[in-house]
């Protein structure tokens, strides 16, 4: 049941599902809008298909053909002009035809060669084709650290679905790249102050334990831009709690964030 405070994301996240999951199972018309009281339901209605994302989806199986493939031989064959060729495809002693038959040297001699056509002027720059257009962005191009400080927890370990950063309480937290807040709350147990933000490619990034949250919900940060403050909020020590999901699959940051001495 959706509780003040609550968003599609944020519910998403809680459950490790993939916020478009839920819109469409519950027939939302927009994941930004769901009221309070509100129940959803987190698993799919019965004879529900299953989707996948396409770069997510199995390859086609390769199978045996059913029958050995027909092979055949060549229908033609090329030979070249001579009484005798012309005898063996026209099973005939008779003389060619005179339009087969090769020109006189004579002839040929006089024939006046054929014009050249003119070539073609060279294109001005102006007439180049244009540069094609920029898409949109549909994936992060570039990560950034959240934080400075000692990696305390891995993905898998002590970070359990993400990773764990330590420094002094008030450190600066930081957007790791553009993105749209969806989620700036207390209301998941166990993440504290939690901010979650969207960005290209589906993908979502969690900054949890925030002693100060500086953004707002449906707001857009810019990569590095300070989002948070670090505290201990929801944990036992001043930490940052950070993770990265894509269609509601925690993802190990350090696959995603640059090399750091």
């Amino acid at each position: 049941m959706v509780a003040r405070g609550d968003t599609l994301y944020a519910i998403a996240f809680a459950n490790s599902l993939d916020y478009r999951d839920l819109a469409v199972w519950n027939r939302l018309d927009s994941p930004d809008r769901i009221l309070v009281g509100q129940t959803l339901r987190l698993t799919p209605p019965p004879g529900t298909a299953e989707t996948r994302p396409l770069d997510e989806a199995a390859p086609p199986a390769a199978r045996a053909i059913s029958e050995p493939p027909l092979l055949r031989a060549p229908q033609a064959v090329w030979l070249g002009y001579s009484d005798a060729n012309w005898a063996q495809v026209s099973g005939t002693t008779v003389s060619p035809p005179a339009a087969l038959a090769p020109a006189p040297a004579a002839a040929m001699a006089a024939a006046s060669p054929a014009t050249p056509a003119p070539a073609p002027a060279p294109a001005s720059p102006a007439a180049a084709a244009p540069p094609p257009s920029v898409a949109a962005a549909t994936t992060v191009d570039a990560w950034l650290w959240p934080a400075e400080g000692t990696l305390l927890g891995r993905f898998g370990g002590a970070g359990g679905k993400g990773i764990d950063i330590v420094a002094a309480r008030h450190a600066p937290i930081k957007a790791v790249a553009p993105g749209k807040v969806v989620y700036s709350g207390s209301g998941l147990r166990g993440y504290g102050q939690l901010v979650i933000v969207k960005h290209a490619g589906e993908f979502l990034s969690a900054y949890a334990h925030n002693e100060t949250i500086l953004v707002k919900e449906g707001e857009a940060v810019s990569a590095g831009q300070k989002i948070a403050l670090m505290g201990d909020s929801g944990t036992d020590r001043v930490k940052l709690h950070f993770e990265i999901r894509r269609y509601g699959k925690p993802l190990d940051p350090l696959t995603y964030l640059p090399e750091r001495s």
